[in-house]
């Protein structure tokens, strides 16, 4: 345990937190334990290796979890990596619902982190599924036809903010449900704006909108 340097960041975090407190100081000590780097990313506590990021803590409402950034190259030998959705392809969580699952899993968390290290220390990379292994849906094909300077918007996203469009649209099982996401979507996309990122200007410092606008505007 030679760096169990804390962020000042991070107990700001822990000090606000409504809800997890417990949880996350055990979190907090059982990643430190393993010399990690504490850092405070995309409003959360998150630990990196050689300036890699390796986990992050974070919370919602049915559960608290630790997600492994590249825990898809993890053995996982007790099955207890989740997937969060389907458009995730490298991150993996692994999920608490009180503090007595993080207490009894202690050693075995450790034992996940120390083996995220190693994979990054060997450089492995997650082979991300690239867009055009997708298949676009044929409304948004046909509005790309229709509007070039379109397709054009959607290219000059980032290849994870046209996934995430793809995805989203052609999850819709009605051609016309698909048509109005395309159609809502639209100026978004002109705008160089990816599915969840913030559009109101009050969330600058977060990735995505919260929610937390609603109600001061």
């Amino acid at each position: 345990m030679t760096n169990r340097k804390m962020n000042p960041k991070v107990d700001e975090f822990l000090s606000k937190a409504k809800t997890w407190n417990e949880e996350f100081e055990k979190l907090r000590n059982i990643v430190l334990d393993c010399e990690l780097i504490e850092e405070f990313k995309w409003m959360h506590p998150c630990y990196t290796f050689e300036k890699k990021n390796i986990v992050l803590i974070h919370g919602f409402k049915e559960y608290c979890a630790l997600l492994f950034h590249k825990g898809a190259l993890l053995k996982d030998s007790h099955g207890i990596l989740i997937q969060q959705t389907e458009n995730v392809q490298a991150a993996r969580q692994i999920r608490f619902t009180n503090i007595q699952e993080i207490v009894e899993m202690e050693n075995i968390l450790k034992a996940y982190i120390k083996e995220a290290i190693k994979v990054e220390k060997a450089g492995l990379k997650v082979n991300i599924k690239k867009n055009r292994e997708f298949t676009i849906p044929e409304e948004l094909q046909k509005r790309f036809e229709e509007t070039p300077a379109f397709k054009t918007a959607f290219e000059a996203l980032t290849p994870g903010r046209q996934r995430e469009y793809i995805l989203y649209f052609s999850k819709a099982k009605k051609a016309t449900t698909r048509e109005s996401r395309v159609e809502k979507y639209m100026q978004r996309i002109f705008s160089g704006k990816g599915l969840k990122d913030c559009i109101c200007g009050l969330s600058q410092k977060y990735p995505y909108c919260d929610g937390s606008h609603k109600s001061i505007q």
